[in-house]
């Protein structure tokens, strides 16, 4: 007779309750879980809807917020994001030699001042001259406002280098316009840096004037900008005005004022490629100018030219280099201060273009991140018309400037630099100018 062991049957009816116990806690233990996750996603989701709508309604009435530009706002119901910026400069400027009273020239390089001829002139003997000023103080107003044609943007710039004020109580001077220019895209109407050089490339000085051979010219103009994948071209049309050196002037040694023409007829027409290539950021500009005379005892016009080449070459980590050749027949009012006439007119009223060059090259070096200096070597010249009826007028310009400037906290320069500028005339006569500069700027 076969026997069980006792109790077995109960034994089996025991575990398979405790297996369907087992598995039914797991079950709910699961079913909170996913209880719980579709909580937890239904208040995210609850959340980022909040926030959407929250994004979608317009700031509350009478309250100022944040704009889309860094450092700007957006006014209450508007779209335009505002940007106000600027800095304050104090200059102490001493220089070798005197340019005249309560003069622009003393304040701010300006070489077509400097003094020429030969030792014993009543130039020769105005010696020292110390100048405090705060007139190179910038102020500007930023704006950006989304359109369906990209962003429309406009920037109004000006500082204090107005009309010449007095030394002698207020040392009030006038505010002038430096940029007033609105984009829309790729379009840029007003008043800006000419687009025969790249603003960019310009080398790091504590005085304003800048070194003689760069090409320095603000003025209204339209403007297309177009980027590609290693860079961008931009053509334009700017405003014309033609400078004349006329043969036979009454002038002495280093006293030639060029006749300014206000009877232009065509834009110069100015091309522009900006290339980012292994070296650095390389630029290229060509430029075609009608220069055109039209007074009573002359009438006259000429088609000129002019290329400009710039190269920002990155050394290290931190320094760079800067180089910038022009030449052309017709860039005499794009070098700085308007050096040469854009033409010679001769005794019979016609017209001619002379060759002019220009360079300079710059080394910036970081000896901290507080701390830097900057080298620039300078030089133009141009080919005048000889035979002495163009004496006075500019046949060449040196410049050397060494600076060093010291950032103690962000937006904070204090600065030194020492400048040396040669200036001579067609008849052979010069002139020099040395000069110490101090500056403390303050950004906001």
């Amino acid at each position: 007779m076969t026997t069980r062991p006792l109790g077995s049957k109960h034994h089996a009816w025991s575990a398979l309750a405790l297996a369907v116990s087992l598995t039914g806690a797991d079950a709910a233990a699961r079913a909170d879980t996913l209880s719980d996750l579709k909580e937890q996603t239904e208040t995210l989701r609850r959340k980022v809807n909040e926030l959407e709508d929250a994004q979608r309604k317009p700031a509350p009435t009478g309250v100022v917020t944040g704009g889309d530009i860094p450092g700007s706002f957006r006014l209450p119901g508007s779209t335009t994001s505002i940007k106000l910026g600027g800095y304050v400069k104090f200059d102490a400027v001493y220089s070798d030699i005197t340019q005249g009273v309560d003069a622009v020239a003393n304040q701010q390089t300006v070489d077509t001042a400097i003094p020429v001829g030969p030792t014993g002139t009543p130039a020769d003997h105005k010696r020292g001259q110390l100048t405090l000023h705060a007139r190179q103080t910038r102020l500007n107003l930023a704006t950006s406002t989304p359109t369906d044609y990209g962003n429309m943007t406009t920037f109004i710039e000006g500082d204090f280098f107005g009309a010449d004020g007095n030394e002698s109580v207020t040392n009030s001077n006038g505010f002038r316009i430096r940029h007033a220019y609105g984009t829309l895209g790729n379009f840029l109407a007003g008043q800006y840096w000419t687009n025969f050089f790249d603003e960019n490339t310009y080398a790091e000085t504590v005085e304003f004037g800048g070194p003689v051979g760069e090409i320095f010219i603000r003025q209204a103009q339209v403007r297309w900008t177009q980027p590609f994948a290693a860079g961008e071209w931009s053509a334009s049309m700017e405003n014309p005005e033609s400078l004349f050196a006329v043969s036979g002037a009454p002038l002495t040694a280093g006293s030639a004022t060029p006749l300014r023409s206000d009877r232009d007829r065509y834009p110069d027409i100015i091309g522009r490629l900006k290339w980012k290539n292994p070296l650095g950021t390389f630029n290229a500009a060509l430029m075609a100018r009608n220069i055109r005379i039209d007074s009573a005892t002359a009438a006259d016009a000429k088609w000129g030219e002019g290329v400009s080449l710039t190269e920002v070459i990155p050394v290290g980590n931190t320094d760079d280099f800067r180089a910038n050749f022009n030449a052309g027949n017709a860039i005499g009012r794009y070098q700085l201060s308007g050096f040469f006439p854009d033409g010679y007119v001769d005794a019979t009223g016609k017209v001619r273009l002379a060759r002019a060059k220009s360079a300079y090259a710059a080394y910036r070096h970081f000896w901290s991140p507080m701390l830097r200096s900057s080298l620039i070597l300078s030089a133009s010249g141009t080919d005048t018309p000889g035979g002495g009826t163009f004496n006075g007028f500019d046949k060449s310009a040196r410049s050397a400037h060494a600076n060093l400037i010291l950032s103690p906290v962000p937006r904070v320069n204090l600065g030194m630099e020492l400048i040396y500028e040669k200036r001579t005339v067609v008849d052979g006569d010069f002139g020099t100018l040395h000069r110490v500069q101090l500056a403390a700027q303050y950004f906001f």
